[in-house]
């Protein structure tokens, strides 16, 4: 089909299914947002990914995974789709329509698909963020169809069971198919409406990458870059300065992502990271992008956190770090965007700058007003204030909170060693 192989035929199996693994892992919900473009159905086009791959595994095998296996795998499902559409003829006139307009479009787009595939990840997130769509079900359906999070893992991110969720997801694109949402980016009249909500669905994508939610891997790398992927091609429609803003967030994160693990993949806190080792091209971007987005004078949370970010960034090692002024930087998010959790962020910056024991207040503050209790992380930080000042039974106590919450493998064997490491 598309471009000539890289690999030879009838190479290692386990080789050769790790490849399709890697392939699938990387990009198939890039693939997945192009055929739902083409398609204009959800549904269809999950089927139509699922036998592209199918075939891939059968026929790369003989002949050698090719130059552009995404381009492969997007042309395959498509024509998949048509005859699966054409095989089905009790739809009737209305599988006619979508055959044609199936077939238009390859032809339409024939000259710049690859272009166009390049795109479709940003066009689902705008189709999911339409303003038809309930905002909360915007999140949802942009996690399990843009980020291929499992419906069970989108439940337990917004603390739903997954019957609930699963009924929040058809309705969310049911809404899209009977409102006739168009799968596109938006129209610069338009454009800023939707962004803010965009901004976070990216924003949730990096997290999702940069820490995820559960499961054995403190990082899924294939996210964090796809969300910098993208916060570039928002940036490039729109130089916004909380666009902007965000990708300087998301570039200052991502700088630190090889010193947040050890070879044993542990967690390796920020102020026990071999800060030599942070991506300077990245860090030497973000300041950039960041020194442009506050010379505005219109920047936002994004912006504030970058700010925050890049004070971090700056200090080469933690005892150089300016607290005091990382400490403002949260009082002024906290005053345009008062979440719990930047809340917290801001507590433990005020135990950096003040002490511990003025950290466990502003926690305790949290607490006290009903949040986090559900929060891991809110917990891990009290046991650490508490263990800083030799309160072991009550870090310990803490600790075992932050430990029956806790999803993910990296972060549950950090807080069982600091928990076995507690002195008597």
């Amino acid at each position: 089909m598309n471009g000539q192989t890289l690999l030879p035929a009838k190479q290692n199996p386990c080789q050769f299914k790790n490849e399709i693994e890697e392939i699938y892992r990387v990009d198939s919900r890039r693939i997945f947002a192009s055929l739902v473009r083409l398609l204009r159905d959800f549904d269809a086009a999950e089927e139509a990914m699922q036998e592209a791959f199918a075939a891939a595994f059968t026929q790369w095998e003989q002949t050698g995974i090719p130059a552009n296996p995404r381009a492969w795998l997007v042309s395959t499902g498509r024509f998949k789709a048509i005859d699966s559409i054409r095989r089905r003829q009790r739809f009737g006139n209305s599988a006619s329509e979508v055959a044609k307009r199936i077939d238009e479009i390859a032809t339409l787009n024939a000259a710049r698909e690859s272009e166009d595939i390049e795109d479709d990840r940003l066009r689902l997130i705008f189709t999911c963020c339409h303003p038809a769509i309930d905002p909360k079900v915007q999140l949802a359906l942009t996690l399990r169809e843009v980020c291929g999070l499992t419906t069970e893992e989108v439940a337990s991110a917004f603390l739903l069971t997954p019957s609930s969720m699963a009924q929040r997801l058809v309705r969310g694109k049911a809404k899209i198919r009977e409102a006739g949402i168009p799968f596109a980016i938006p129209s610069a009249s338009d454009f800023q409406e939707r962004l803010d909500s965009v901004l976070a669905v990216v924003y949730l994508i990096f997290n999702e990458g940069y820490s995820a939610s559960s499961g054995d891997s403190l990082t899924r790398a294939e996210l964090s870059f796809e969300a910098i992927r993208l916060g570039r091609l928002l940036v490039e429609l729109l130089p916004d300065p909380e666009a902007i803003g965000l990708l300087a967030l998301m570039l200052f994160q991502e700088s630190r992502h090889k010193t947040r693990a050890n070879p044993d993949g542990d967690l390796v806190l920020l102020e026990d990271q071999d800060r030599s080792q942070w991506d300077a091209k990245m860090i030497a971007e973000g300041l950039q992008l960041i020194s442009h987005a506050l010379s505005t004078r219109r920047f936002g949370a994004y912006g504030i956190q970058a700010a925050i970010a890049a004070v971090h960034a700056s200090a080469k090692q933690t005892e150089t770090t300016d607290w005091a002024h990382i400490v403002a930087l949260y009082s002024a998010l906290f005053a345009i965007n008062p979440s719990p959790v930047i809340e917290l962020n801001w507590a433990v910056a005020i135990a950096m700058k003040d002490g511990p024991a003025a950290g466990i207040e502003k926690i305790e503050s949290i607490f006290d007003q009903g949040h986090l209790e559900d929060y891991h992380l809110a917990h891990a930080a009290k046991a650490d204030l508490l263990r800083r000042l030799g309160r072991n039974q009550e870090a310990k106590i803490a600790y075992e909170k932050a430990l029956a919450l806790v999803k993910q493998e990296p972060e549950r064997r950090f807080l069982q060693n600091r928990l076995a490491n507690l002195p008597n």
